[in-house]
């Protein structure tokens, strides 16, 4: 009930791009036979080129106007598309946002050594194609969603370079951690809740009150570390238990929580989904922290 669900940037929505595709295949080399998309000469005009009208700027580095009105409409098609009803305002701002993110992460790629260099990235986008079902069909969907083959070419490399530093970045979260094993009471009432401690401070057994106010999960939080739980009252009460010891009443806008630690160890393995969010968590602090020593404008 109180497992951490983030809504991470993941968020960045031309990496879905790479999942339409298949992207798993793009390591092998393509079929010579294979028609692409023509490279774009080293020589054409970056897209910082003061010509060309800035939306963001990121660190000296520009996002075109022309990009982040595509990305506007691309992401309220989306949420049209998914029923959903957004002001403007609010699309116009996390539009802005997202990129801003892929940008920085883009060029913490980049000052982290890592580079994609032509050839590879037409590999990508010969790959691309043949899932797509050829190079027609690719500029098809391209066009249908506001790209260019210029501005696919350098979202695209782009985007590779986001993945590779978010996978750079998760990956320095550990598989273990101190965790605790938590079962609760769970009550909607105070009165309630106090009959409750009332019994437990008299010697009732914590485990069978917890089966009788919840007969399905018997009050079983289980295994979790720091930073996993939504209510952080909870999750702080809980490390500063004893095993055994039962904590006093814990009120959040659930209700009113009494738990006991089951069991606790210093390097327990994390489950898939602690993991995932202790990764997630690690993504935004780093975002969070690029931000702030970030010239955006």
């Amino acid at each position: 009930m109180f497992k951490q669900l983030v809504d991470i940037p993941t968020s960045f929505r031309l990496l879905a791009l790479f999942f339409i595709f298949t992207l798993s295949a793009c390591g092998a080399n393509p079929d010579t036979s294979t028609p692409t998309l023509a490279p774009v000469p080293e020589t054409a005009a970056p897209p910082t080129a003061t010509s060309v009208p800035i939306a963001v700027v990121v660190n000296g580095e520009g996002i075109p106007q022309i990009e982040f009105d595509a990305e506007l409409v691309r992401f309220q098609d989306s949420q049209t598309a998914l029923g959903k009803n957004i002001s403007f305002e609010e699309a116009t701002q996390r539009v802005r946002d997202d990129l801003i993110s892929q940008f920085l992460l883009a060029q913490g790629a980049r000052e982290a050594g890592y580079s994609l260099g032509d050839a590879e990235l037409q590999d990508r986008i010969d790959a691309l194609a043949e899932k797509a079902g050829g190079v027609d069909a690719l500029s098809a969907w391209l066009a249908t969603h506001g790209y260019t083959d210029e501005s696919f070419r350098l979202s695209l490399k782009r985007a590779v370079e986001v993945a590779w530093m978010r996978d750079n970045i998760i990956s320095t979260v550990p598989s273990t951690a101190e965790q605790v094993h938590v079962q609760q009471i769970l009550l909607y009432n105070r009165d309630t809740a106090l009959d409750v401690q009332s019994k437990l401070d008299a010697g009732a057994d914590f485990s069978e009150l917890a089966t009788a106010y919840d007969t399905i999960t018997n009050g079983e939080l289980g295994w979790f570390p720091q930073g996993y739980l939504l209510e952080p009252l909870i999750e702080e009460t809980a490390f500063a238990l004893d095993i055994g010891q039962v904590s006093d009443i814990i009120e959040t806008g659930v209700g009113f929580h009494l738990i006991t630690v089951l069991e606790r160890e210093a390097d327990h393995a994390l489950s898939p989904d602690a993991l995932l969010v202790l990764q997630d968590k690690a993504l935004l602090n780093w975002l969070q922290e690029k931000r702030q020593q970030s010239t955006i404008e």
